[in-house]
């Protein structure tokens, strides 16, 4: 993979700032969710997320 240009990771340090506050408060709202449904709603969302993440982080090194 070529390196990136500073430009594309402060892109990338953004993207991952949004997501990892995104997460953390879908992980903050579950324990107050009581319908099934958006609990599966969001048990995916945390699940696709933390992915996200994860695949950020793997750019930046």
């Amino acid at each position: 993979m070529p390196e990136l240009g500073v430009h594309e990771k402060l892109e990338l340090h953004e993207l991952l700032n949004f997501k990892t506050t995104c997460l953390t408060k879908v992980q903050t709202m579950m324990p107050m969710v009581i319908d099934p449904n958006l609990k599966t709603i969001l048990e995916n969302d945390v699940r696709s997320g933390t992915e996200d993440i994860q695949e950020l982080r793997n750019l930046l090194i």
